[in-house]
């Protein structure tokens, strides 16, 4: 039997597809959550409670819990809260409440915990929205400054690209006259002199973190950027992750290279790094939509989306219509 929670369907996030039966306000049965899922009842349980840790019905009866207990904690009364959730009566309600929270409903205040002990991380979030834990268990979360980082030299990695394949003139014209992001780096009103300054930042820090001499400035036609780039990226990353192992955020670098010689932190160093690069991609982004290139925007949201595999862009909850 061919299942649609077996694999992703195109153009959508196979939990998502998942949570979307099983929380859709009018599958209020086992049976009504398969039927959406193209799935039998017996399948689908099993699929869910492998992918979620939890049964279909569980993780109904708790989201549908915590909701109720934002909707009390906003004044919404306990009646309408039991019914909305799904519930017969008021008493049913309030026992399987009362189980859940260790609290009756009517103790219910605004600034209470509406979170409930869950194996997979899916939480009600208000209004009617879905929030998912990535590290409900214990495991190691995210590492924002190495998803930015990643992300900063990926990004500058397709602009180079997109940049190779433009007329020698639209490559150095200057499509943004007077443009200059930091004084001392001079103007980079084209795309040319943008796309140096991206990679050169990188190369002049990793020279003082690295004690090394002042690098001399690279030639700016695009193989030799990307050259530069492929070079100054990767071991850029490679510092930054040695950063954060050490955790060495707070690290004084002492930068003989300035003159007078000055004293930073290395967390701050990454920092400024990943603010002017990101100003700088979306200068060059502007810059290349002038020359007649379509780019995309640059969003982490869409990046990561690329990178797990799910081909559709980023959504607003808004366009999502999500609910609960």
């Amino acid at each position: 039997m061919t299942d649609s929670t077996t694999e992703p369907s195109s153009g959508r996030d196979r939990l998502r597809e998942l949570l979307d039966a099983v929380l859709d306000e009018d599958n209020a049965r086992l049976s009504e959550m398969a039927g959406q899922a193209h799935a039998s009842p017996f399948h689908f349980s099993r699929l869910f409670a492998r992918d979620t840790g939890e049964s279909p019905v569980a993780l109904r009866r708790r989201v549908l819990l915590e909701r109720a207990a934002w909707q009390i904690g906003q004044g919404t009364s306990v009646t309408d809260a039991a019914f909305t959730a799904g519930y017969g009566s008021v008493e049913g309600f309030t026992r399987a409440f009362a189980r859940a929270f260790g609290h009756p409903p009517s103790a219910t205040t605004s600034g209470s915990g509406r979170w409930l002990p869950a194996p997979n991380g899916v939480h009600f979030h208000p209004p009617i929205h879905l929030w998912v834990e990535e590290n409900p268990r214990g495991r190691p979360g995210m590492d924002l400054t190495a998803l930015q980082t990643h992300h900063d030299v990926d990004d500058t990695d397709r602009l180079i690209a997109l940049a190779a394949d433009l007329p020698e003139q639209d490559y150095r014209r200057v499509w943004e006259p007077g443009r200059t992001v930091l004084a001392w780096d001079g103007p980079e009103g084209s795309i040319a002199a943008a796309l140096d300054r991206l990679v050169r930042s990188r190369e002049v820090w990793l020279a003082s973190i690295g004690g090394e001499d002042f690098p001399g400035q690279g030639p700016d036609d695009p193989a030799s950027i990307r050259a530069r780039h492929e070079a100054a990226g990767a071991r850029w990353i490679a510092a930054v992750d040695d950063i954060g192992r050490r955790n060495a955020w707070g690290d004084r670098l002492i930068d003989a290279l300035c003159d007078p010689p000055e004293s930073f932190l290395l967390g701050g160093v990454v920092a400024h790094v990943l603010t002017y690069s990101a100003h700088r991609r979306q200068s060059v982004r502007h810059m290349l939509r002038a020359a007649g290139v379509e780019v995309g925007h640059g969003d982490p949201l869409e990046w990561l989306q690329e990178r797990h595999g799910a081909p559709n862009r980023h959504r607003t909850p808004n366009e999502r219509g999500d609910t609960t």
